[in-house]
């Protein structure tokens, strides 16, 4: 499907500061006019925060707060409701302001490895730790963002939707490097077949959907397994540029020439001096040429986004940081070189 897609040239990652969410997406459909996000604001709470919105878009499976974390449960609770009542006040306000809006709209949900890696089961112990509960959480999962898409669509008709999964925790189920409840030992490296397949099943939801459209998988851990998430059909992949290393330059190069789009995340998460927006892309641009690609395909294949999202950030440097990604998109675009 990437084929044939433009991606917009900047967009956002998901999450914002405060908790107001008639604010957040006025900021989010303001900025990016041509590539909104439907904003996630992690400090109203529990249910709010990556893990518990995923969690409440599951279907036939339900996850309640303990002390150490989400941990799925038999029936819907209270943290389920209150998770689904701020998505739904999220959606209210996103069609608010995106009234005869058509354009591509991006939708963030944690993905199945991250979730695994997350929501603990009955025992305490990660559902990473039994392939049978990863199984399952990956098509209680497909299933509701196959309902949760249709409801975007309905609330927003004109909009063709990205579907953005949250994996950070991707490397660290591939190295075994997610801990134990005890915090002694890790659980073991799943399968890179396994990830894989797993990862085609849920992307499928939306990229092989009828009215479906492209997948971005985000992760802004070190060393993104670009090649996986190609194969498993992400159409882009969205990462934090400054933890790229040279040894990414083969699969950087790879990925650019197959057709996969980055978003390159080059815009400081977090309150700080923002360099002129020439000066944050050009690493960009120092990677291109180093990779001997084409000047004139970076604006084709690089959308730029803030390096991860900006739930830590005050509400004025997420709205500056938004408007220096657009600034910094522009500047590539203008002089590619």
């Amino acid at each position: 499907m990437n084929d044939t897609l433009h991606f917009p040239p900047a967009t956002g990652i998901g999450s914002l500061p405060g908790t107001d969410a008639r604010e957040a997406a006025k900021t989010a459909t303001g900025a990016f006019e041509d590539f909104p996000h439907l904003p996630e604001l992690p400090a109203r709470g529990p249910g709010a925060d990556m893990i518990g919105r995923t969690a409440g878009l599951l279907v036939e499976l339900y996850a309640r707060v303990e002390p150490s974390g989400w941990r799925i449960g038999d029936r819907p609770g209270r943290d389920t409701r209150r998770a689904r009542s701020w998505l739904g006040e999220d959606l209210d306000a996103l069609e608010e302001f995106t009234q005869g809006y058509e354009g591509l709209l991006k939708v963030q949900a944690v993905g199945p490895w991250t979730l695994a890696a997350s929501l603990e089961l009955r025992n305490g112990e990660a559902a990473l730790s039994d392939p049978g509960a990863c199984r399952d959480l990956a098509a209680s999962l497909a299933e509701g963002l196959r309902l949760h898409l249709d409801e975007v669509r309905r609330r927003v008709p004109g909009a063709r939707l990205v579907l953005q999964l949250d994996e950070p925790s991707l490397t660290a189920v591939l190295r075994g490097q997610v801990r134990t409840a005890s915090g002694y030992r890790t659980h073991r490296a799943v399968d890179r077949q396994i990830v894989e397949a797993t990862l085609r099943d849920v992307i499928a939801v939306h990229d092989g959907a009828d009215g479906g459209g492209p997948v971005v998988v985000h992760s802004c851990a070190p060393d993104v397994p670009f090649a996986l998430l190609r194969r498993a059909g992400a159409a882009g992949i969205s990462f934090d540029f400054s933890l790229l290393t040279e040894r990414d330059d083969e699969v950087i190069g790879e990925a650019v020439e197959g057709g996969t789009r980055l978003f390159a995340g080059v815009v400081p998460g977090t309150d700080g001096p923002l360099s002129d927006p020439a000066g944050s892309v050009m690493g960009v641009r120092t990677l291109w040429r180093r990779l001997g690609l084409r000047p004139g395909l970076l604006p084709e294949a690089v959308t730029v986004t803030p390096a991860c999202g900006l739930a830590g950030a005050s509400p004025g440097y997420a709205r500056s940081a938004y408007a220096h990604c657009v600034r910094a998109a522009r500047s590539l675009a203008d002089n590619p070189e």
